[in-house]
């Protein structure tokens, strides 16, 4: 994560986004956390809002609730493309929530 002063909260959440691992998810919260800002999930969850046409790529699919819930997957363009993304990583969703929810999650306080 960068640390000039200048970076936006956006900023900020859209490069842990571009660390999480390939098969593996974390939450709007865990991000929150990790910038520095614990009670902004909500905050987190706008971003991830506006990623989709942010270069370099934002891999927003891999952020859910903190309980493994499909929570933004209306902002997605179809109604089960979050899913798809996500199982062609090789997790599996059901009823629009991830299975084995903790075996899949990473911590982003990992990387600092």
């Amino acid at each position: 994560m960068k640390n000039s002063k200048d970076e936006s909260f956006f900023e900020k959440v859209y490069d842990v986004v571009r660390q999480i691992p390939y098969g593996k998810v974390t939450s709007y919260g865990a991000i929150a956390r990790c910038i520095g800002s614990p009670q902004a999930s909500r905050m987190v969850g706008w971003a991830m809002n506006g990623s989709h046409t942010i270069k370099p790529y934002v891999p927003a699919h891999r952020v859910v609730n903190r309980n493994g819930m499909l929570t933004g997957k209306v902002h997605f363009g179809g109604r089960d493309t979050m899913q798809e993304l996500l199982k062609a990583e090789g997790i599996e969703v059901i009823e629009d929530k991830i299975v084995n929810f903790k075996a899949h999650f990473w911590d982003p306080m990992s990387i600092y």
